[in-house]
């Protein structure tokens, strides 16, 4: 539970259901001195869930989480950001903090499910392979978020919202008369509390802002970046360089501290390798096969071939370049409406 709509929501209707709700809150790390902005956590947002607990008549516990989620979740999107990636932090949350430090301590409640208020759904095939599939809300849909998961995880998943659309959502929190119907949503990193994440690298890894060169793609030096990290994949505002056509950041050069930039048709490439997979069957494929895949949340899905690799690895072909294939953010690969599983993207070449 986080004091939001959706969570609130979601314990409301397995407690309707008949099941035995607990409701759990993480406390998460923030910087010192910003706890009042960490939007996972605040004393606000403890307050109201603790309120929502209370109309439901359910317990209702805190967990610390903070030094877990400092060393898998923040050191790992400092670390990303150094080595020239754009991390995705809530795909590591939701593999070692909810999936995992989480779902552990309500096992050792004698819980049977972790429920979230995720919108997607899982449901066992004949064979009994759990499978993810996208929410009926696509707008809404996190099985991008999920594709982490594995056989282990998805046995104790539960996602009740993973039928409703958000607008039903909400009415059903006015049903239910919690306080929380109309809490607004914010799409901010959690531990950030609503700062620019360049500021929060500077002051926790200041060794990020070391300038260098920003070259085209022929080589001709254009001008000078800040620091690598402060840049990603497609930006165009913000590079400091005079040229008579718009120019978009197409390579980071982290061995050479090169910041490469070019037009927009130099953005696109057609190809990638992606690490880390994670096959949610809990089988790698075989053979190559036709699929479709999404390269970041809020992107469309593009159809591809897809070439699974040894040692965690995937080679993604796609039938059209797409542009902003960005390292650090995954490839989460589907089927329909049913999420296979993904990877981290390491590369990508045209």
């Amino acid at each position: 539970m986080s004091g939001g709509v959706d969570s609130s929501v979601a314990a409301a209707l397995l407690k309707q259901q008949g099941y035995e709700v607990i409701g759990l809150m993480l406390r998460l790390w923030s910087e010192p001195g910003t706890e009042e902005t960490n939007r996972c956590c605040t004393p606000d947002s403890m307050a109201q869930a603790r309120r929502v607990a209370a109309i439901l008549d359910i317990p209702f516990y805190t967990v610390d989480a903070q030094d877990v989620f400092y060393s898998q979740v923040v050191k790992e999107f400092i670390s990303g950001y150094a080595q020239g990636a754009t991390p995705n932090p809530c795909l590591f949350c939701n593999r070692q903090i909810r999936w995992t430090f989480l779902l552990e301590r309500a096992l050792t409640l004698g819980a049977q499910f972790l429920a979230t208020g995720h919108y997607a759904r899982v449901k066992p095939n004949a064979n009994g392979i759990y499978q993810l599939l996208k929410a009926i809300d696509q707008a809404k849909d996190q099985s991008y978020i999920l594709h982490v998961l594995d056989q282990e995880r998805l046995k104790h998943a539960l996602f009740p919202l993973g039928d409703y659309t958000k607008s039903q959502v909400r009415e059903l929190a006015r049903a239910y008369r919690l306080p929380v119907a109309e809490r607004a949503e914010s799409q901010d990193l959690c531990f950030l509390g609503g700062g620019d994440y360049r500021e929060f690298l500077l002051r926790n890894t200041p060794q990020v802002s070391r300038s260098g060169a920003i070259i085209s793609n022929d080589g001709q030096v254009l001008g000078e970046h800040q620091g690598l990290a402060f840049y990603t994949i497609g930006q165009r505002k913000g590079l400091g360089v005079q040229t008579p056509k718009p120019m978009y950041v197409v390579e980071k050069d982290v061995s050479r501290n090169i910041l490469v930039v070019g037009s927009s048709q130099d953005l696109g490439k057609t190809n990638l390798i992606a690490s880390n997979a994670n096959w949610i069957s809990g089988e790698r494929p075989q053979t190559p096969f036709r699929a479709q895949v999404k390269i970041r949340y809020k992107a469309r899905e593009a159809w591809a071939n897809v070439i699974p690799l040894e040692n965690g690895r995937i080679r993604i072909s796609f039938d059209e370049p797409l542009r902003d294939i960005t390292p650090g953010q995954a490839a989460v690969i589907y089927n329909g409406d049913m999420c296979l599983g993904g990877g981290i993207i390491q590369s990508s070449t045209g």
